[in-house]
């Protein structure tokens, strides 16, 4: 056995950056839900950009400083989804939003079946990594929230902020169906890993 057998791996943790990261990303999630309950919309939009756009710190630092674990691989898309259906759902609350409970409810239900599908492949051993679609539809979803929130702080928004709100929500919609089919056949295709 050599020298280096002998030392504990330190990033065998599962407290460590990226899962701490995540955790902090949780909290914010948080506040941006109260903040829209609130009606504190521009300070939503502020807790919602930084939750929403450190997303890819925990994961690179996990892959380039070797802290990938199992709790990470749970905690990082599950507080993906807490920041963007908390905040849909949020957002349906609030008088003259665009959002409609059947979107969020499309939302809420795309991520607990894919959630469910991971969970089972990735059980029986085998590979469920996020694909580039559902990585767009992330962003376009983000995209869609900052859109809403923006349009939320005009008492009358401008004829091009309500279309394009419009555009980036149906968008985002779009592409929470068609991602959520890819992984549905994903898993049709191959029952077994």
């Amino acid at each position: 056995m050599s020298s280096t057998d002998k030392v504990a791996n330190p990033y065998s943790s599962n407290w460590n950056v990226p899962n701490a990261l995540s955790s902090v990303r949780f909290v914010l999630a948080l506040v941006v839900c109260f903040l829209i309950e609130q009606g504190i919309f521009f300070a939503g939009m502020v807790c919602f950009l930084i939750a929403a756009s450190t997303d890819w710190i925990d994961g690179w630092w996990a892959r380039k400083f070797n802290q990938v674990t199992k709790l990470g691989r749970i905690l990082d898309p599950f507080v993906d989804k807490i920041i963007i259906c908390g905040a849909m759902i949020a957002l349906v609350g609030v008088a003259n939003s665009p959002l409609r409970p059947w979107m969020a409810t499309l939302v809420v239900g795309r991520e607990l079946l894919v959630t469910s599908l991971r969970g089972m492949i990735e059980g029986q051993g085998g590979d469920f990594s996020a694909k580039w679609m559902g990585k767009w539809k992330m962003v376009l979803q983000c995209a869609a929230v900052v859109a809403v929130l923006w349009q939320l702080m005009y008492t009358t928004p401008s004829f091009y902020l309500v279309w394009t709100t419009l555009f980036l929500v149906y968008g985002a919609l779009l592409l929470t169906i068609l991602s959520g089919l890819e992984y549905v056949l994903l898993v049709i295709r191959n029952p077994k890993p």
